[in-house]
């Protein structure tokens, strides 16, 4: 079958290794990182051009089966995605990997948005550990001189802001690393999107392990017609489905 697989996660990475065998995989990258991890097989790089560009190249290439392996936070591709397939009558699948769940010690404040995140850090801290990605940072702003803020990205946001401190790196992290970071710029409150995973889940651990608050982005919703799966391997099964 001709797969083509909307990636840019680890997840996207292994479902394209898992499949290479027995099918023909076209793993599409948004572009968004200069310097990005690249599954096997075939690569295509950029947009569609919206849901008529999704289409349009689905019913060109002749694509059997849509895989939707995505960040969790990649709500507009999800959602073309869905509408595309749909125009096609391609089958559509969603790979989402689990969130993440508070243990009983945590303090955790669940907020629906970045907006609703820099309204609440003064509440929560004076001094914030601010891990959501470069875009969307500039919602941020609104906290400025109330809150210092240390933000964490792969690569600079365009532009880069006067009113946090910025440092560029990659996961995984380490939880030595994570408590490292969190007690030399004396930390009190971090900020996470719900993303999930073990990659950058060590910050969690050792805000923990500090006692400090965390202010958590919920996930954006689903379409409620697309099926999910939550492990790559089940990509396998679902193939095998529909052969």
């Amino acid at each position: 079958m001709k797969v083509l697989l909307l990636g840019g996660t680890g997840e996207a990475r292994e479902v394209a290794r898992l499949l290479a065998d027995e099918h023909e995989v076209v793993s599409s990258l948004a572009g968004r990182v200069k310097d990005p991890k690249l599954p096997v097989g075939q690569v295509r790089h950029g947009g569609f051009g919206g849901v008529e560009g999704l289409a349009a190249y689905l019913r060109a290439e002749r694509v059997d089966a849509l895989v939707d392996a995505t960040h969790p936070f990649a709500a507009t591709m999800t959602a073309h995605a869905a509408q595309a397939a749909r125009e096609v009558g391609v089958p559509l699948l969603l790979v989402r990997r689990p969130g993440w769940t508070p243990q009983p010690s945590d303090t955790w404040h669940w907020v629906d948005d970045l907006a609703e995140a820099a309204q609440a850090l003064p509440g929560v801290g004076t001094r914030a550990f601010v891990t959501t990605g470069r875009q969307g940072l500039a919602a941020f702003a609104a906290a400025e001189g109330r809150v210092w803020m240390l933000a964490r990205c792969v690569e600079p946001p365009e532009p880069v802001p006067a009113w946090c401190e910025l440092i560029l790196a990659r996961g995984p992290y380490s939880l030595q690393d994570e408590l490292n970071l969190l007690q030399e710029h004396r930390i009190d409150v971090l900020v996470t999107k719900d993303s999930g995973g073990g990659m950058t889940a060590a910050k969690l651990e050792a805000a923990r392990a500090l006692g400090i608050p965390v202010v958590v982005v919920r996930r954006p919703s689903v379409p409620e017609d697309v099926e999910l799966v939550t492990e790559p391997a089940q990509v396998v099964e679902w193939l095998q489905g529909r052969r």
